[in-house]
């Protein structure tokens, strides 16, 4: 059963007592129940017109058995937990000559505060100055990954832009610009490479066609889970992480 061009796999149960077709999702499982001699390609078919819903359901199922990630701290202080790039690192925080909040990364965020700033300051100080660096780091991030991914397929972009978007992951332009939402650097890289290989590959197909998700294979032969990890969580990413309006060009 080919279920390559679908971002989840299902299981096909022949039923004597099923007088036609139906999908059950369950226990994060997808499942046609089909009467025994309907054929397989008018199954596949039924399940890939489904693919919508089937995903919604398999994303509210998850919802309701996970717990909501902690994308933000409550107070950007010193002891803090800060998400890059998939994992939740310490933020400590040091006094500092300098005029304003300056951020270093060795596996722990460090702020260094200006010893003038009042503590009712810090707090929104330290999350611009975060903000920012993650957004400078995105900009790297996704420079590093197209330049792996471009010429295989000789899909290059006109540029490269990291956004606040509060609604979109990424997207790519008429005029083969592609935006990429900043908040991506705090997933893991696997879910920002597939983000960014997808806009990517609307530079050639711009659409969501088999053969647009058979582009996307090829660069990216397990872009379901990614697919799916955005589908489960990117609520909790988009609405938890204080969404800050600017941009960054290459």
């Amino acid at each position: 059963m080919d279920t390559a061009k679908l971002p989840f796999v299902y299981t096909l149960r022949r039923s004597a007592r099923s007088q036609r077709l139906r999908i059950l999702v369950s226990d994060g499982k997808v499942e046609a129940v089909a009467p025994p001699k309907l054929a397989e390609h008018k199954i596949h078919q039924f399940v890939c017109a489904k693919q919508d819903w089937i995903m919604q359901a398999l994303a509210k199922m998850a919802q309701k058995t996970a717990q909501p990630a902690a994308f933000v701290p409550p107070v950007y202080g010193d002891g803090a937990t800060i998400p890059y790039l998939g994992r939740h690192y310490r933020l400590t925080v040091q006094p500092s000559p300098l005029k304003r909040v300056k951020i270093t990364f060795d596996n722990r965020f460090i702020a260094a505060v200006p010893s003038t700033l009042a503590s009712g300051e810090q707090h929104e100080a330290i999350k611009m100055a975060l903000q920012a660096w993650l957004k400078k780091q995105a900009l790297l991030q996704v420079q590093r990954l197209v330049a792996l991914h471009a010429n295989r397929q000789q899909l290059v972009p006109r540029s490269i832009n990291i956004r606040s978007q509060k609604s979109r992951w990424g997207s790519c332009g008429i005029h083969d610009d592609i935006q990429i939402n900043w908040l991506l650097i705090l997933a893991p890289v696997e879910v920002l490479e597939y983000v960014v290989v997808h806009e990517l590959c609307h530079l050639r197909e711009r659409n969501h066609s088999a053969n647009f998700w058979a582009l996307v294979a090829w660069h990216l032969p397990n872009y379901q889970a990614q697919r799916l990890w955005l589908k489960q969580q990117g609520g909790w990413l988009m609405a938890g992480a204080g969404i800050n309006s600017g941009a960054l060009s290459r």
